[in-house]
């Protein structure tokens, strides 16, 4: 009687018999069709009644052992030491090794066909002409945000316009990435999961956890310009060195030492090539702070609005008052805008002239950040950009407009407020309720108590934002009074910082704005060969 090899666990395959229990520890690799490697252990599980009175400690006992079933010698050898240790008859292991063999072949034949049919998607003519069309409409990036609402995406409007242009960003020599920040279960990893929908399934890898070792084992060119999303980052702390090498360097390389067929013992480089999106999400920021450092950080929208906006659209799906078929036609139609999107090289001829607000810290890093965002953006408005040609070198490219920058400011103007905080994103956001809570009932003085009935957060929690805010100089602690009552230092220290950095970023657009006629009247320029847009999209 034949059993079935059962393969629910991918990390252990398991196939019974009247009597063994036959693991297959570690799963099987899929990719290499010439040879059949794996670690096997056999359990007895049951002896026959007249064996198992005078056997009984042969009950459960385990043989384990890794080898290649293809071949002969191998699989022989361990076929008499199963049945000497284990006191069982080699025809029946024999026969089960056969089968399991056959299994596993049809197993990864399979598995290798499923990865087929993740290849990219080909587009027919109107499919191809309907998303061309989109991308070359007027005022993109709002039509873009309003289907990406449409998707079901519910509020966050610039959190989901930031996080789909980055993710776009993977086709890019520079890829950015991002991190989404938040409290425990308010909608981090919802949004991530949301906007990398409209991501095709061929352009994007989803991982739930991560072992320390596991990005090296991916094939060569697996990773090349993909989506790397992570669930949650707060699991994946061994990952997160070769996770930055990746990001960094774009690519990450380890040297291991394996045996040969024949025996010998041969040193083997493994190198995994980027360069590679990666978006990840998590609740803490400090912990991650070299990881934050190479990655836009948005921080998803706590208010009691959200949480209306959120419930209202959890309640319209319940009832069924929600368009799954539209839905699921838009998210369709923005897969096929990413499909037609083409690698090109972008050039912002407004670049030298670009300068960070004087509050932000760390700089050098994100000014870097800055730039390949505006280059981001005109990289997804390539199809209404003429291409161009570098006499000089031959190279291809696009460039910059003043719209680009100013879209781009606009949807960097809350990441940049928030690398020019010297506030976590946590303790901003609590500070920023308590303000409110303060001026609505018009208290001054407060106690951590009264914060916490108030805001209904834990005591715990409020007393160490509080030290936070304190220690930072945001609190004043009245020391003649116990329980410790609290004053806010200043009110407007935020909105403060928020008009400094739009008003940075808006008088340099502006300067630009009105000096661009008389620079490209008075000042020659380049000499570079123009050509149609559709040039690109062949």
């Amino acid at each position: 009687m034949t059993m079935t090899l059962e393969i629910t666990n991918p990390h252990c395959f398991t196939y019974k018999t009247e009597e063994l229990l036959i693991e297959l520890l570690g799963g099987i690799r899929i990719d290499t069709l010439d040879r059949m490697r794996v670690t096997m252990k056999v359990t007895i599980i049951n002896k026959k009644p007249a064996d198992y009175l005078t056997n009984q400690e042969l009950a459960g006992l385990s043989v384990r052992h890794n080898l290649d079933l293809y071949n002969d010698t191998q699989v022989e050898k361990f076929v008499r030491r199963v049945a000497e240790k284990l006191e069982t008859g080699s025809i029946a292991i024999t026969k089960a090794i056969a089968d399991i063999t056959s299994q596993l072949e049809e197993y990864r034949l399979t598995q290798l066909n499923k990865q087929e049919t993740r290849k990219e998607k080909v587009l027919n003519q109107q499919e191809r002409k309907e998303a061309i069309q989109f991308l070359q409409q007027k005022d993109l990036l709002n039509r873009t945000n309003e289907l990406i609402g449409k998707s079901g995406v519910i509020g966050e409007e610039t959190n989901r316009l930031l996080m789909y242009l980055i993710f776009t960003s993977r086709k890019r020599e520079h890829p950015l990435h991002i991190i989404s920040l938040g409290s425990s279960g308010i909608g981090k990893t919802y949004l991530q999961e949301k906007v990398g929908e409209l991501i095709p399934e061929e352009e994007k890898i989803e991982i739930t956890t991560l072992s320390e070792n596991a990005l090296y084992y991916f094939g060569k060119t697996e990773l090349q310009h993909r989506l790397v999303l992570i669930e949650d980052l707060d699991g994946a702390e061994n990952v997160l060195y070769p996770l930055r090498e990746l990001q960094s360097k774009k690519f990450i390389t380890k040297t291991l030492a394996q045996k040969t067929t024949t025996g010998e013992t041969k040193t083997v480089h493994i190198k995994v090539e980027g360069p590679v999106s990666v978006a990840g999400c998590t609740t803490q920021e400090q912990v991650y702070e070299d990881n934050a450092n190479r990655s836009f950080l948005i921080y998803i929208d706590e208010s009691k609005e959200q949480d209306e906006r959120i419930m209202a659209y959890q309640r319209k799906r319940s009832a069924g008052s929600i368009n799954r078929v539209q839905e699921s036609s838009v998210k369709q139609l923005l897969q096929n805008t990413q499909r037609v999107l083409q690698p090109v090289s972008v050039r912002n001829p407004y670049a030298e002239k670009l300068q960070l607000p004087a509050d932000v810290f760390k700089p050098r890093r994100t000014n870097a950040h800055y730039l390949a965002f505006i280059e981001a953006v005109t990289f997804y408005h390539q199809f209404q950009r003429s291409e161009r040609v570098d006499e000089d070198t031959g190279e291809k490219y696009i460039e910059t407009t003043l719209e680009d920058i100013r879209e781009a400011n606009q949807l960097m103007k809350d990441v940049l407020l928030r690398k020019s905080d010297d506030l976590t994103g946590a303790c901003r956001n609590y500070f920023e309720r308590l303000k409110g809570y303060l001026q609505t009932n018009g208290i001054s003085a407060f106690t951590s108590m009264q914060i916490s009935k108030g805001l209904r957060i834990s005591i715990s929690t409020v007393k160490r934002l509080n030290l936070a805010l304190l220690v930072s100089g945001y609190l004043i602690k009245q020391e003649t009074s116990k329980p410790y009552h609290y004053e806010v230092a200043s009110f407007e220290d935020y909105q403060q910082l928020q008009s400094s950095i739009a008003t940075a970023l808006d008088s340099i657009l502006e300067q630009l704005n009105s000096s661009t006629t008389a620079q490209s009247q008075n000042e020659p320029t380049k000499q570079v060969k123009t050509s149609k847009k559709k040039s690109i999209a062949q």
